[in-house]
C-alpha cells in the first residue's frame, strides 16, 4: 500500500520534494525575519509593526552549532520504538542570517559535521502511520568538491 506524504507540522515547510522551503515571516515594518511565524507582533524592540509578509526562507545555510540527541524527547515528538539517537543541527540561513535547528539526515553523525559547512535543506520521513508517510525538514551537508562549474 503507498502511503500518503504529509508534513508532520502543517504549514511550517513547503512538500516540493526537489527544493523544500521552510515557510517564515518577515516584519513589513523593520524587515526581520521569524521562523516559525511571528503573526501577532514584530519582536525587534525598535520596530512597532504587527504586519507580515509569508515567505520562503533560504533552502541553504552554514553550520552554526551541532550536537547529538541521546534522549527520547517529549510528545508530540514521535520518536521510532526503540529510540534512536540522531544529531541536530543550527543553521544560519544564507539570506535570513537567521539560526534554524533541525535533524540532520539519516545517516549524519556529530563527527560528519564541523563549523562553517554548507548544508541543505531536505524533507525526510519523520514517522509512518497506518496511512501516511509524515516529512519533516532535515539538514544535508552540502558536496564540498566544488564539481560543478
Amino acid at each position: 500500500m503507498n502511503k500518503t506524504q504529509v508534513p508532520a507540522l502543517e504549514g511550517w515547510f513547503t512538500m516540493d520534494a526537489e527544493k523544500p522551503h521552510l515557510l517564515g515571516t518577515q516584519c513589513k515594518g523593520c524587515g526581520t525575519y521569524y521562523f516559525p511565524r511571528q503573526t501577532v507582533f514584530c519582536k525587534n524592540p525598535a520596530c512597532e509593526s504587527e504586519a507580515f509578509d509569508e515567505v520562503q526562507l533560504s533552502r541553504t545555510g552554514k553550520v552554526w552549532s551541532f550536537t547529538n540527541a541521546c534522549y527520547q524527547p517529549p510528545e508530540p515528538f514521535v520518536a521510532p520504538d526503540p529510540f534512536v539517537p540522531y544529531t541536530i543541527v543550527a543553521v544560519e540561513l544564507e539570506k535570513e542570517k537567521m539560526i534554524v535547528l533541525g535533524q540532520a539526515v539519516e545517516g549524519v553523525e556529530v563527527s560528519d559535521l564541523k563549523a562553517g559547512m554548507d548544508m541543505e535543506l531536505v524533507l525526510e520521513t519523520l514517522f509512518e502511520d497506518d496511512e501516511n508517510e509524515k516529512l519533516t525538514w532535515k539538514w544535508k551537508p552540502l558536496p564540498t568538491d566544488g564539481g560543478a562549474a
